[in-house]
């Protein structure tokens, strides 16, 4: 709350006053030898005095922080608990019991003033704050410092923060720094000047989906082709091409012929297997007649089988070979067939140009599946194994997620990287993945009992809706349109630009997911000095 100089001024007269003067507000109730009397009895008589409160130093809470007592709320402006500052909250005063306003404590349980009561308000002031997301909360006490069972004692309303309108244990704006006591699901509130200020900074809500995220290992990768389902087509022997019937980009079945070669190499071969296949037919009939002899049989079976064998290798079947017996004055030309079925990616055949045996003439590929080579770093080796699935994303194509199958890892980390090299199997239906093209791959590590990937149950917000405040997770739940609480959370995965919080908010709540900073700027404003709690 601001401080109003004029009280300021009050304040610290009255304060220098009684300070020099020493607790002397009631002198008829206590006379100065009765004073000295009391004090050379009291256990603390010999304790060192803090010359500003006149009170043993050992016992006084103003100065040092660590006698306060715990998850007490500290009022720093008036330097008194804040169930005590009848400044801040005049209405929670009970005006019927004297007050010591030095140590800002009832007459009758003032222990600075009185050290023997140190020992016996313990019970008091417990039953006079009441916790409230890690604050407190006063509670009447009585006028009896020491309540028997008997007594009653209610609980009256919380303090409220008369400059935001909420509980003064909640108020975030005041006390920011309580967040770092929260644990997931406890929060501070937030008012904004206005009903309208949300709205103005450009705040905006979402309700989050339930579900969760898979833990996985990010890295990158690059596309290739399936090695498994690359061919290059090439020729057989030297010759000239006669035709191309396929071009770059061309989709071909498995046999389908894509080129023609003609040579006299081939034209020759093809000759002799003709020739040979003549010659047996004539030395199994004279065989038959007994006009040859076995020997020459065979010896026609040999090369017949020579002939054949070349031939085939060249790419005539015996139906081709017996074919071209009844075409002597044909052109032989050999046909070159596509190996299984795909898509010609690379071509260099071309029409009348002279080539050499063994040149490529075609590149073809399968790009139904096509290779992810990954790159892991070694730090996470132990989490990777093969089998595991793997989720590529592309700059390009930034809506879809291409989920695939680790199938091998690499046997040595790179020396100067230290990346591990490995390889996912990816379908690719479409053909919309190409090679060479690169993505960002998780492989996830933490399978849901659904198979799915996902973790326990929770819920998935942008991570733009998360803020750190005192080293804490918060994310803001709006409660009126001026009002908002930042809720202490735990996280669990991490996707790019989502987050899963698996504990700390309800099903149905409403969450700061834009400019959720804006929020995070006013719960801090104290610290700029704009708040009444701030020194």
């Amino acid at each position: 709350m601001k401080p109003n100089p004029l009280q300021w001024l009050g304040t610290g007269l009255l304060m220098g006053s009684l300070v020099l003067l020493g607790c002397s507000k009631h002198p008829a109730r206590e006379s100065a030898a009765d004073r000295d009397s009391r004090a050379r009895t009291s256990p603390s008589a010999a304790a060192t005095k803090c010359a500003r409160h006149n009170a043993p130093e050992d016992l006084c809470f103003i100065c040092n922080p660590a006698l306060r007592e715990p998850g007490r709320l500290w009022c720093r402006e008036h330097a008194r608990y804040e169930d005590r500052c009848w400044e801040c909250h005049p209405e929670a005063r009970d005006k019927s019991r004297p007050f010591c306003d030095v140590h800002g404590l009832y007459e009758d349980e003032c222990f600075l003033c009185q050290p023997e009561l140190k020992g016996r308000t313990a019970s008091v002031a417990q039953a006079s704050s009441l916790q409230v997301h890690g604050a407190s909360v006063p509670r009447n006490s009585g006028r009896s410092p020491l309540p028997g069972p008997t007594d009653k004692m209610t609980a009256p309303p919380a303090l409220i923060c008369r400059e935001h309108g909420v509980p003064e244990a909640e108020c975030g704006i005041c006390r920011p720094d309580q967040v770092r006591a929260l644990r997931p699901g406890q929060s501070l509130k937030v008012r904004l000047p206005a009903s309208d200020s949300a709205a103005l900074a450009g705040v905006q809500t979402a309700t989050p989906p339930p579900g969760g995220l898979a833990e996985g290992v990010e890295c990158l990768a690059e596309l290739a082709f399936d090695q498994n389902r690359l061919a290059q087509i090439v020729a057989p022997v030297g010759g000239i091409v006669q035709e191309v019937t396929a071009d770059l980009g061309s989709r071909v079945a498995q046999g389908q012929v894509v080129a023609k070669i003609w040579s006299a190499a081939i034209a020759e071969a093809v000759a002799r297997a003709v020739l040979t296949h003549q010659t047996l037919e004539r030395e199994r009939r004279l065989r038959a007649e007994r006009v040859t002899s076995e020997q020459d049989l065979q010896r026609a079976e040999a090369e017949h089988r020579a002939a054949c064998q070349h031939a085939r290798t060249l790419g005539f079947s015996e139906a081709d070979i017996d074919a071209f017996g009844t075409r002597p004055n044909e052109p032989v030309y050999l046909e070159v067939r596509a190996p299984f079925a795909g898509e010609i990616i690379e071509r260099t055949a071309v029409r009348g140009v002279l080539i050499e045996a063994g040149r490529s003439l075609f590149t073809l590929a399968d790009r139904s599946t096509m290779w992810a080579m990954l790159s892991i770093p070694e730090a996470a080796l132990g989490k990777v194994h093969e089998g595991q699935t793997v989720e590529l994303q592309l700059d390009s194509l930034p809506d879809r997620i291409f989920t695939g199958r680790l199938t091998w890892v690499g046997a040595e980390v790179d020396e100067r990287t230290r990346l591990v090299r490995a390889r996912a199997e990816v379908p690719n239906p479409d053909g919309t993945l190409r090679a060479r093209m690169f993505a960002r791959a998780r492989i996830l590590t933490r399978a849901a009992a659904d198979g799915s990937g996902a973790s326990k149950e929770g819920f998935v917000v942008p991570a733009s809706a998360v803020q750190r405040v005192e080293g804490q997770p918060v994310v803001f739940v709006k409660r009126a349109d001026d009002l908002f609480e930042a809720r202490v959370v735990r996280l669990g995965a991490k996707v790019q630009d989502q987050v899963e919080v698996v504990a700390g908010l309800s099903a149905g709540e409403a969450v700061v997911v834009v400019n959720s900073f804006a929020l995070k700027s006013q719960l801090l404003v104290s610290r700029l000095g704009a708040g009444c709690a701030d020194e």
